[in-house]
């Protein structure tokens, strides 16, 4: 069963762009945009397993450069 994750994101001021030009980079990140409201920036995650999308958080989008924040909504069941 594939990990699917809505991955929320708070950013420095006036990053959010930066941020999502950097996120449409990652073959993972099946969509990304800027928000308005409590957070900046919004992307959906598909990977094979939960292991890989800690290690995608953890390690790629957390480090992006204007990220001060992260909030991970997991799927439970995606329709398939």
């Amino acid at each position: 069963m594939a990990a699917i994750a809505l991955v929320l994101i708070t950013t420095e001021p006036g990053r959010e762009q930066d941020v999502v030009s950097e996120l449409n980079k990652m073959t993972e990140i099946k969509e990304a945009m800027v928000l308005f409201g409590e957070f900046d920036v919004y992307c959906k995650v598909v990977l094979d397993d939960f292991s890989q999308l800690s290690n995608l958080i953890l390690n790629h989008i957390r480090t992006l450069v204007g990220v001060v924040d992260t909030t991970t909504l997991t799927a439970a069941y995606n329709g398939q």
